[in-house]
């Protein structure tokens, strides 16, 4: 697999971090909790399913071997505790969040096979990148996580993380793939957000 495009992935993952910390310290305002409790949230969410995905591939981890991930959590942090919560709209979380997952999904993906992890675990990787750190989010926040629900999540993100490695072995240039791939699975994300689009659940 070709290594890590610049910057098109680079630029998806910092985008990524920013919305995942975004809506982080959306959760944390909501709550009406500290400055503090705003940056821990906004930092768990923004570099927790990253970090996990670094752990899983031995790779360094992300925010450790460059800090940059972290200002940018802190500002987001920094951003939100500026701003008076009506400024924000009230389905801002479920946006912030949905750019989140696709561009980790995608980003995570590439990552792991950079690492030369196989195509399969690969874009599993993307899916655990992606929806760790709204997990860690939620479980701070003491609300049920989104990933249970039936509304259509992680299915959007293994849209773009399979899609991804699925186009780079068609030969598809990376750069081109990520694009795609984020556009697939942000579509399928911003359909269940508006229509309510849900997977058929359990009944037996």
């Amino acid at each position: 697999m070709p290594p890590l495009p610049i910057p098109t992935l680079q630029i998806l993952d910092l985008l990524a971090t920013a919305v995942f910390a975004i809506s982080g310290s959306l959760v944390a305002a909501g709550a009406r909790q500290t400055m503090v409790t705003f940056a821990f949230f906004a930092v768990a969410t923004g570099v927790g399913g990253g970090t996990v995905r670094d752990l899983f591939i031995g790779a360094p981890v992300f925010w450790i071997a460059n800090p940059v991930p972290l200002v940018v959590c802190l500002g987001a942090a920094l951003v939100v505790w500026c701003t008076p919560r009506g400024w924000w709209a009230e389905r801002a979380l479920e946006w912030f969040d949905a750019i989140g997952i696709c561009a980790y999904g995608v980003y995570g993906a590439a990552k792991a096979l950079e690492y030369g992890v196989p195509a399969l675990p690969s874009a599993v990787m993307g899916v655990i990148t992606a929806c760790l750190g709204g997990i860690f989010r939620d479980v701070l926040a003491g609300v049920p996580s989104i990933v249970i629900r039936p509304e259509i999540y992680v299915t959007a993100v293994a849209a773009g993380s399979g899609s991804f490695v699925i186009l780079l072995s068609l030969g598809v240039p990376a750069a081109i793939a990520a694009m795609v791939a984020f556009a697939l699975a942000f579509v399928v994300r911003a359909l269940a957000i508006t229509r309510g689009l849900a997977l058929p659940h359990y009944e037996r």
